[in-house]
């Protein structure tokens, strides 16, 4: 299994999945165009798709579903209530298909869970994704870690993880008070420090890769969310490799060498 971020943050969010022959997009925040452009850098062909995953309704998560969705005739997954807090933004898509959070199903060779996650749209989602004994999890846009979505991403081999603001430069840069009290709600986005935090409870000598993503590029540095999760990882004296995305930069691939071993 291999995957990498093709976008993240708040102008875009896109990851790519792949195990055997079966290749999955999760969230398509990007034009058609853009998304197209980006696979195609990384030797992805946009046609041999097998669907696309929703994790909710928000702009930068759903932009260029319906046309991807469209043009290459693609099944996407999505819980019926984020298909209908976004179907009008969506136009019409040529198969829905339904999931319900905490309920695993099956897309070629991979077993997806969804499950909820605390953030302000219908009905948030992160996702676990397993093949073949490998499982990768999918964390972002959430205001807080609950003991379930914890709970969710234990044992995983490779994590994507949302590492959003540093406090301060937040509180003291640029968003109005509404905003800033919006990211910093329990249905916002996770801080460094937090996700630093969750990364804690979740390091074990199967993690074999931590990828922070959702940086924001006004209230945060890539430089800075980097250093919080590298202090943790090596304080608990894990081997475990970090990288980040910053917002408009295509992720390197990230292969995930071993199935999960007690």
């Amino acid at each position: 299994m291999r995957f990498c971020v093709l976008a993240s943050g708040s102008t875009g969010n896109a990851v790519y999945f792949e195990s055997g022959k079966t290749k999955l997009l999760v969230d398509c925040g990007l034009s058609g165009r853009e998304v197209t452009k980006r696979m195609t850098l990384r030797g992805v062909d946009p046609a041999r798709l097998d669907g696309i995953l929703v994790t909710h309704e928000h702009h930068d998560h759903i932009h260029g579903v319906g046309v991807l969705s469209r043009r290459y005739d693609l099944p996407v997954y999505i819980h019926p209530k984020t298909l209908a807090a976004s179907r009008g933004r969506m136009g019409w898509l040529p198969h829905p298909i339904s999931f319900e959070t905490g309920s695993a199903f099956r897309t070629g060779t991979f077993s997806v869970t969804p499950f909820p996650i605390p953030h302000d749209a219908a009905c948030p989602v992160g996702f676990t994704f397993s093949a073949r004994g490998k499982k990768v999890g999918l964390a972002t846009d959430m205001g807080f870690v609950p003991d379930p979505v914890a709970a969710r991403l234990k044992n995983v081999q490779a994590l994507i993880l949302e590492s959003n603001h540093d406090l301060k430069m937040l509180q003291e840069g640029p968003y109005d008070r509404s905003l800033k009290e919006r990211v910093m709600s329990r249905l916002g986005h996770l801080s460094n420090v937090e996700a630093g935090e969750l990364l804690g409870q979740l390091l074990h000598r199967g993690l074999e890769n931590v990828i922070l993503a959702h940086i924001s590029k006004v209230n945060n540095d890539p430089k800075l969310a980097y250093r919080t999760a590298e202090t943790v990882i090596r304080q608990s004296g894990a081997s475990t490799i970090l990288g980040a995305v910053p917002q408009g930069e295509v992720g390197d691939w990230v292969e995930v060498q071993h199935a999960f071993r007690k």
